[in-house]
């Protein structure tokens, strides 16, 4: 079975001065991962530590039961694979394309394989605009470019540090999508870096919360944010992830900003609703309440 295994350590320095990154967890193939936590407690150290472009100090990384990583603090790694020598697509939150490029050619420079680069900008719905070059793409067809790149040596996994983070909502929800399909289609197993709790519920089954180095939960992006005591119960506006039956009614799982919010909804109140809509939470005789967004409700500071 697929499997990454990753038993690192790193001394880093943080606002609070020194502390040591310490991972010990395996992350079964072929998922999307959701890598979260405060900023400085260690998330893209991991991911650079994954793809190699930083080294340990200690311990062992294996993917698919290959060792990319051996070593001992204090010494000379045993086993020390170089970024080009790992199977890891990566996509940090800059797009790093080479302007001189076209679409196409920053794909072929990656791999040579033109087969598989008209492939992927089919995927990513980038086939149109093959020949034109960065400065020319809008933030969102940059993105589809880079990680459409990233795939091009068929990786065994995929880290992304926030690559949707700079974009609107509406172009976020279009590159979600791509990435659910590059993960069906392709089978690789993506690690994501983000602060969005509406996209690791959208995307992720499973989500890694650092603090301070350590992985301080690891669970289910429902466990984590859903089902937790405190989670908000009430907001304006937001968009349906999913409705299921719970005995006699249904619960609607709304995104609102960062925030996820449960709210009970009737049979007849199901059958108007499903989950990519855009509603209204509100509330009336202290009992929240769903109905479909409407243009009449932009201004929703009203209700």
């Amino acid at each position: 079975m697929n499997m990454v295994f990753a038993s690192l350590k790193k001394k880093l320095e943080g606002a609070d001065g020194a502390f040591m990154l310490e991972t010990e967890v395996e992350i079964a193939g072929g998922g999307i991962t959701a890598i979260a936590g405060p900023s400085g407690s260690g998330k893209t150290t991991f991911l650079r530590m994954l793809s190699g472009l930083t080294s340990p100090d200690g311990g062992s990384l294996e993917v698919d039961g290959e060792t990319w990583f051996r070593g001992e603090i204090g010494k000379t790694p045993q086993v020390n694979m170089k970024p080009q020598q790992r199977k890891a697509g990566v996509v940090f939150q800059g797009y790093a394309l080479f302007p001189h490029m076209s679409v196409l050619g920053n794909l072929l420079y990656a791999s040579r394989d033109r087969d598989m680069a008209e492939k992927l900008l089919q995927m990513v719905g980038l086939r149109q605009l093959r020949h034109a070059r960065p400065a020319n793409l809008s933030g969102g067809q940059k993105q589809r470019v880079a990680l459409a790149r990233a795939l091009m040596q068929q990786p065994r996994i995929l880290l992304l540090d926030e690559p949707l983070s700079a974009l609107d909502e509406r172009m976020k929800v279009l590159l979600q999508d791509k990435l659910l399909e590059i993960n069906r289609d392709l089978g690789v197993t993506i690690l994501l870096v983000t602060h969005d709790s509406s996209e690791m519920y959208r995307l992720c089954d499973r989500v890694l919360l650092f603090e301070k180095g350590r992985i301080a939960a690891d669970a289910s992006p429902r466990k984590l944010f859903v089902e937790r005591e405190t989670t908000q119960k009430f907001a304006f506006k937001g968009e349906i992830l999913e409705i299921r039956a719970v005995d006699a009614v249904y619960i609607a799982v709304v995104a609102i900003g960062n925030n996820l919010v449960e709210v009970v909804i009737d049979s007849d109140e199901k059958e108007d609703l499903q989950a990519g809509d855009s509603v209204i939470v509100g509330t009336k005789a202290f009992n929240p309440t769903v109905r479909k967004f409407a243009a009449k409700d932009f201004d929703v500071s009203r209700l």
